[in-house]
Formats: structure tokens, sequence, C-alpha cells
């Protein structure tokens, strides 16, 4: 059986230790993380939903720099909205922007009524580097 690993960003386990769950979970060398939100550094939503997401981006982005991979490495996304009709162009604009060119990763977005007082979600596999 392949071993895993809990990957934490640096300075927000404690926030992961409350709702006991990890961040991220690699296995061989895939890595599993959990849904990242666009929280404020205390765990609170930002209100601003294109701040928000940009947010979400950025805690994801700490999530893979912790297990050693970037944006880059990611394969597969699974996003929840709240309001996906709505939310559905500034999600477009940072996903752009996050993924300018192919080949994209793989994605599935999700409408759902409840996201802990967040309105967007983002979850990801990814493939880790080899270690050179």
């Amino acid at each position: 059986m392949t071993k895993r690993d809990a990957i934490f960003p640096a300075g927000r386990q404690a926030l992961y230790e409350i709702n006991r769950y990890s961040a991220a979970i690699r296995s061989g060398d895939l890595l599993f993380v959990s849904g990242q939100v666009g929280s404020r550094e205390d765990g609170s939503p930002e209100p601003v939903f294109e701040t928000q997401v940009e947010l979400a981006f950025a805690n994801l982005a700490a999530v893979l720099k912790a297990a050693g991979a970037t944006l880059d490495d990611i394969v597969d996304v699974t996003t929840f909205h709240t309001d996906p009709q709505k939310q559905f162009g500034a999600v477009s604009a940072v996903r752009s922007r996050i993924f300018p060119q192919a080949p994209y990763p793989n994605w599935t977005a999700v409408g759902v009524n409840w996201l802990a007082g967040f309105d967007f979600e983002i979850k990801v596999i990814a493939r880790l580097p080899q270690a050179a």
C-alpha cells in the first residue's frame, strides 16, 4: 500500500486542525488537494466574490507549493459554486489567467447550495514533479 503524507501550507495548519482534515494528501506521485476557499488569514470568508475566487486560487497555490508543486501540475479540477450562472464570468476570468493555454486540466463545475459561508470552492488532483 502506498504511504499517505499530509501536506499543510505554512501558517494555516491550525485552521485544518480545527476542522479535522488535511489540506492535501500525497500518495505516490499524486497530490489530492482538499477544497480550497477564499478565506482570509483568520479563516473567515472574503465577502467580495471576485476576491474570494482569487484567494481560493492563492490558497490552492500555497498548498501546492508546500508539496513542491505548482498550478501547472494540476491534472483535474472540481469547483463548487453557490450560483453558477451568476458567478461563471468571474470564475472564467480567473481561470483564463491561471490556465492561459492548452493543455488545460480536466474541469468539473458543480452547483451547490451551501459552502459554509463561502460561494466558491476548488479542489484538485495534481501530479507531483519528479525529484531531480
